[in-house]
C-alpha cells in the first residue's frame, strides 16, 4: 500500500501550475462531514505552539487535547481547551535527555501519555529514537513531571517516523514510519523497558503517514497523510480489510489526528501559528468478518487497499488525480527544505 513516488525536483513547482491550468482535479478543500454536537473544531491560540505535530484527547479532562511542538522547543507538552483554544496546562518533562524531534503523542490504557521523539531530520540515519511516558495530570495547570525514557530501535534499521499510536486496550505501542516508497507499521514489545533497547518490528506496509490514532475502543486504526485519511478495522493485532476513506480537510502541513474521547469524530490538526483543528464526524465501526466485534462485513469502498496489500495508498483509489500527486511532491520540496534548515548534530 504505497503511493506513486514522484521525484522531489524543482521542476515539480512548475508542474503544479501546469496541472492547475490543465484543469486537473485537486482535493476538495472543505468536503468533509459536519461534526456532531459533541465534536467541534477549535483554533490553537497559544503563540508558543507553532508546530503542533500530534494530538491526544484527554480522558479525564473533557474537551482538552494534548499537543506538542515539532522540534526546537524543548521537553514540553501542552493541554489545550477545545472550548476556548487556550492552553490550560504546560507540562515540562524531566528525567529525559534533550528531545530531538517530537512527532507524536498518544494516551495509553494505563492513563499515561506517551510522547514519541521519533522524527529523524536526517532522513532515517539516527540509530535510535526515544519514547517518553508520564501520567496524565489529574489537575490542569503548569507542572513539572518526571517521565520515563524508552530507547527504540527498528529491527530493519533506522526510520523517519511521525505517527505514534498506543492501543487503548492492550497498551502495545505502534509506530508508522514516513516514507513514500517503504513506509511501514511497526509493533513494539508487549511491555516497554527503560533498562534496554525496545525493538520495533515491521508488521505491514503503510503509505506516507504523518500521524495515526486508535479509536477509544481499540476497534479501528486511523492513519492520515497530507491529502488523505483512512480508518482500518483492527483485528488480531493488525489492520484488516480495505478500510474506509475519510474526507480529511485540506490543512497544508497536516501533521496530527486523534479520535474524540467518545469516538464520534476524528480531530485533524496541522502545524503553523494559530492552527485550526478540524472535527470530522465518523460513523460506527464496521468489521471485516463475523469474528470481529460487530459481526458485520466491512463497508470499505471498492478499489481501496489495506496496509500490506502491495497496492497504492489511499489517494490512488480515485479520490485524487494526478494534480493532487503533483501537489504532494511540491509540498515535499518545502518540507524537505524546512527539515534541512533545522538539522542539528546528532547528540
Amino acid at each position: 500500500m504505497r503511493p506513486h513516488p514522484l521525484p522531489l525536483t524543482a521542476a515539480v513547482v512548475t508542474a503544479v501550475a501546469a496541472a492547475v491550468g490543465a484543469g486537473l482535479a485537486l482535493p476538495p478543500v472543505a468536503a468533509y462531514a459536519a461534526p456532531g454536537p459533541a465534536a467541534s473544531g477549535f483554533t490553537i491560540t497559544d503563540p508558543r505552539i507553532k508546530e503542533s505535530s500530534g494530538l491526544a484527547a484527554s480522558r479525564i479532562h473533557p474537551g482538552v487535547y494534548w499537543t506538542h511542538n515539532d522540534s526546537d522547543d524543548g521537553p514540553y507538552v501542552y493541554g489545550v481547551d477545545s472550548a476556548t483554544g487556550k492552553t490550560v496546562a504546560r507540562i515540562t518533562m524531566t528525567g529525559i535527555g534533550s528531545p530531538r524531534d517530537i512527532e507524536g503523542i498518544s494516551l495509553g490504557p494505563d492513563g499515561q501519555l506517551y510522547v514519541g521523539d521519533i522524527g529523524d531530520n536526517r532522513g532515517g540515519s539516527w540509530d535510535h529514537v526515544w519514547i517518553y511516558r508520564f501520567p496524565e495530570p489529574k489537575k490542569l495547570g503548569n507542572a513539572t513531571l518526571k517521565a520515563a525514557q524508552f530507547t527504540v530501535k527498528y529491527a530493519d534499521g533506522p526510520r523517519n517516523a511521525e505517527a505514534l499510536m498506543v492501543h487503548p486496550v492492550t497498551g502495545r505501542v505502534y509506530i508508522a514510519s514516513k516514507d513514500e516508497r517503504e513506509g511501514g507499521l511497526y509493533e513494539g514489545p508487549a511491555t516497554l523497558t527503560t533498562s534496554g533497547t525496545n525493538t520495533f518490528r515491521r508488521i505491514g506496509d503503510v503509505p506516507w503517514v504523518t500521524d495515526g490514532a486508535f479509536s477509544p475502543d481499540g476497534g479501528r486504526l486511523a492513519l492520515r497523510g497530507y491529502l488523505w485519511a483512512r480508518t482500518y478495522p483492527w483485528k488480531d493485532g493488525r489492520p484488516a480489510g480495505d478500510g474506509e476513506s475519510v474526507a480529511a480537510p485540506w490543512q497544508g502541513q497536516a501533521e496530527s489526528v486523534t479520535y474524540t474521547a467518545d469516538g464520534s469524530a476524528l480531530m485533524f490538526g496541522a502545524e503553523g501559528a494559530n492552527s485550526r483543528v478540524v472535527a470530522v464526524a465518523v460513523g460506527p465501526a464496521t468489521d471485516p468478518g463475523p469474528s470481529g466485534p460487530s459481526g458485520s462485513p466491512s463497508r470499505a469502498p471498492s478499489g481501496s487497499a489495506a496496509p500490506g496489500a502491495g497496492s497504492s495508498a489511499g489517494p490512488s483509489d480515485g479520490n485524487f488525480t494526478k494534480g493532487a500527486f503533483v501537489l504532494v511532491a511540491a509540498m515535499g520540496l518545502t518540507l524537505a527544505a524546512k527539515r534541512i534548515l533545522r538539522r542539528r548534530p546528532n547528540p
